[in-house]
């Protein structure tokens, strides 16, 4: 059943889907906004959050849906029967309170609900953008989704605000305002994206799907708060100073907390990680800041290659993961984004 509707699904959506990651989606927002920023072309992007998403999908509707995307009746009817007369009990202070009944959302921690919920998704979004808006003027790539995690792309003010509205019109979930956030750049349009008269607020930064999106389209600062968080992870003594752990495996433990993949990386931004990366090495093996080890050495008994070198084998791993995609993928084209004229 998942493999037949996945197959109906937007090559835009990355969320529980196979081979599909976050990875995907922060690296082809990244290219989008190199792009903008080299070419000094414009671009809006609205990161939309959905109020309590999960709890809030209408079931009749999602009934339909199923049908809609091809699902037998039979297994229509088994799932809709599996969330009829569905209660759940609230705990206060120690006490629980009477049953309630659950009429809407789909359940918590149900291996079904994410696929469920992908169908709510696919269909606002197919809907909502160009794909349901046949002559219309918009760029190739309209969104990139992961799950609920939504980022709407345009190179106007005024295609931005008629798809942040389209989306908003969308039956069944509600855009919670004060959390969706507006990057814009090269953009000489100073007009609010506004829901329902409301004003979207205008960041210079945003946080998408962990990774830090400024307006400048550098990593500089995605790579600082990474080596924050793993400066802050190296404090776990318990762990580091084990003598019941090897060295091989704190090293393979050090090792998961990366994310340079989608990183735009410079001279200076490979120094920075390389000297974090050299001293986190020296800490694991409890070698003292007196003791003098060549690089080389350390990178040896570690098991580690420079960290150059270690981006780059990882970005060729994941471009040669894309390539292997179907031909229509979301990560391959240069999405619509157009030099400006003169450059």
């Amino acid at each position: 059943m998942k493999d037949c509707v996945d197959a109906q699904l937007r090559d835009q959506q990355a969320g529980f889907r196979k081979d599909r990651s976050c990875t995907d989606q922060i690296a082809t927002l990244r290219i989008i906004v190199e792009q903008s920023v080299e070419w000094n072309s414009s671009l809006y992007i609205n990161f939309i959050d959905y109020d309590k998403a999960l709890d809030s999908v209408d079931r009749t509707t999602l009934w339909k849906l199923l049908r809609h995307y091809g699902v037998p009746q039979k297994i229509v009817n088994i799932i809709r029967n599996s969330y009829d007369g569905l209660h759940c009990k609230i705990v206060h202070g120690e006490q629980l309170t009477r049953s309630l009944e659950v009429k809407t959302g789909v359940r918590q921690g149900c291996l079904l609900s994410p696929f469920l919920f992908l169908l709510v998704i696919d269909w606002i979004m197919k809907t909502s953008t160009s794909e349901g808006k046949q002559g219309t003027s918009r760029m190739p790539l309209d969104d990139l989704d992961f799950a609920d995690d939504l980022a709407l792309l345009s190179q106007t003010q005024q295609q931005m605000q008629g798809k942040t509205t389209s989306v908003a019109a969308a039956i069944g979930l509600n855009i919670h305002k004060g959390k969706s956030k507006i990057l814009r750049y090269n953009t000489a349009c100073t007009n609010p994206i506004t829901i329902d008269a409301e004003d979207l607020e205008d960041v210079k930064t945003f946080t998408y799907l962990g990774s830090i999106i400024d307006e400048q389209g550098r990593s500089d600062a995605g790579v600082e708060a990474r080596i924050n968080k793993a400066r802050a992870y190296l404090q776990l003594g318990n762990v580091w100073n084990s003598k019941q752990l090897s060295s091989n495996t704190k090293v393979r433990i050090f090792n998961t907390k990366d994310s340079s993949t989608v990183w735009r990386t410079t001279k200076a931004t490979i120094q920075k990680i390389q000297v974090f990366i050299n001293s986190c090495l020296r800490k694991l093996l409890q070698i003292s800041w007196t003791d003098t080890i060549s690089n080389n050495v350390l990178w040896e008994r570690t098991n580690q290659i420079p960290a150059e070198e270690e981006i780059r084998k990882k970005r060729w791993k994941w471009a040669g993961h894309t390539l292997r995609k179907a031909p229509v993928s979301q990560d391959k084209p240069s999405h619509g984004i157009h030099k400006a004229k003169g450059k």
